[in-house]
């Protein structure tokens, strides 16, 4: 299943990975539409070949290859439009942490002893910690940091003095 997106008035095909496993075991990834966004980011063919691979086996479950598992977590990579290594490797983990809490809720729906339901429900919630924890830190390796704090009320008393606006000291002829 191949999906139209558009972007900036051209249509480009999203990334699709058509994987196929040999007899031996081994995996062959191959891809249909446009890397652009991935391949920007990675800057070189052995990290995008590396980080592709990866998310091919992601979906996997044993020797049984998921295609849709990967080319989902593949999806939310060039989604989420990684700028550099860093935030595609990052975006990757977000993918597969995500499929892994999806993966357990469907296991808690299911549960059959107190036992499964306690080890499923400490599980589900690690993975929710952590998948929250990854969105924080992308947050904060996008905006560098920084923080910006408003004030949104200020209360200026009776013989009180208030400045609104950027504050800077003058370089009088005293001042050094």
């Amino acid at each position: 299943m191949t999906t139209e997106i558009e972007r900036q008035g051209k249509p480009r095909k999203q990334p699709t990975l058509l994987l196929t496993q040999g007899k031996d075991g081994t995996l062959s990834v191959g891809l249909e539409g446009e890397l652009g966004t991935i391949k920007q980011a990675c800057v070189n063919d052995g990290v995008v070949l590396g980080l592709l691979k990866q998310i091919g086996t992601l979906g996997a479950h044993g020797k049984k290859i998921d295609e849709p598992a990967s080319n989902f977590a593949l999806g939310f990579v060039d989604a989420m439009k990684p700028k550099d290594p860093a935030e595609a490797l990052l975006v990757s983990q977000m993918a597969a942490i995500h499929q892994a809490t999806m993966m357990l809720v469907r296991r808690l729906n299911h549960v059959e002893t107190i036992p499964q339901q306690d080890a499923a429900e400490r599980a589900l919630n690690k993975l929710a910690r952590t998948y929250a924890m990854q969105m924080e830190a992308l947050k904060r390796y996008r905006t560098g940091g920084q923080q910006k704090v408003v004030v949104e009320h200020v209360t200026v008393n009776a013989g009180g003095q208030a400045i609104v606006g950027a504050v800077n000291r003058g370089g009088g002829a005293g001042q050094e």
